[in-house]
C-alpha cells in the first residue's frame, strides 16, 4: 500500500489495491548503464574522431543525451498509479498520473461485473462495468498479476454482496 494514499473514509473498506507501474531498472542500475553507455559512445566517438570523421562525435553524445531523456521519462510517469477500493458502500477507482492530476470513478458493487480477456495476454485487459458504464483497470499489470486482482476483487464483490 502507498502511503501517500489517503484511507477511505466512506465506510469498511473491504478491498483496497494500490498499482503502480514497474520500473526494473533501479536508480544505481540506470546511473551504472549511463556510465557504460557514456563510456563506450566516448570511445567511439574519439576513435571516429582520429579517424578524421570528427562531427561523428557529436551524433555519439546525442545518442547519450536521448537515452538519457528517455529513462528519465520512463521513470517520471513510473509517479502515476491506481487505486481501487471497495468499501460498504461504493467501489471507487482513483488514477493519479505523472502531472499529480487526479482522476476517480465511483461505481455501485451491486451491478458491477469484473470482466478479464481471457485467454490471457499481455494486451489482456480488466474491465469493471456497471450500469453502462465501463472502466479498464489494472493496465500496469502482468497478465498473471491481472488474474489475481480480478480474482480477488470478485471475491471482494462477492463478500460485498454476502453482507447485503
Amino acid at each position: 500500500m502507498n502511503d501517500a494514499v489517503a484511507p477511505s473514509t466512506d465506510g469498511t473498506v473491504l478491498f483496497r489495491a494500490v498499482i503502480h507501474p514497474h520500473r526494473s531498472l533501479s536508480p544505481v542500475g540506470f546511473r551504472r548503464l549511463m556510465w557504460c553507455v557514456g563510456g563506450l559512445s566516448l570511445g567511439a566517438g574519439v576513435a571516429f574522431y582520429l579517424s578524421g570523421a570528427w562531427p561523428v562525435i557529436g551524433f555519439m553524445g546525442l545518442d547519450v543525451a536521448i537515452l538519457y531523456w528517455a529513462f528519465k521519462a520512463s521513470y517520471r510517469s513510473a509517479s502515476a498509479y491506481e487505486t481501487v477500493e471497495l468499501t460498504d458502500r461504493a467501489l471507487t477507482v482513483e488514477r493519479i498520473d505523472p502531472s499529480n492530476r487526479r482522476q476517480v470513478w465511483t461505481l455501485a458493487p451491486g451491478w458491477l461485473r469484473v470482466h478479464l480477456d481471457e485467454p490471457m495476454r499481455p494486451g489482456s485487459q480488466i474491465t469493471l462495468a456497471s450500469h453502462g458504464r465501463h472502466l479498464v483497470v489494472g493496465s500496469d499489470l502482468s497478465p498473471d498479476e491481472r488474474r489475481d486482482f480480478a480474482d480477488a476483487l470478485r471475491d471482494a464483490l462477492e463478500r460485498w454482496r454476502g453482507l447485503r
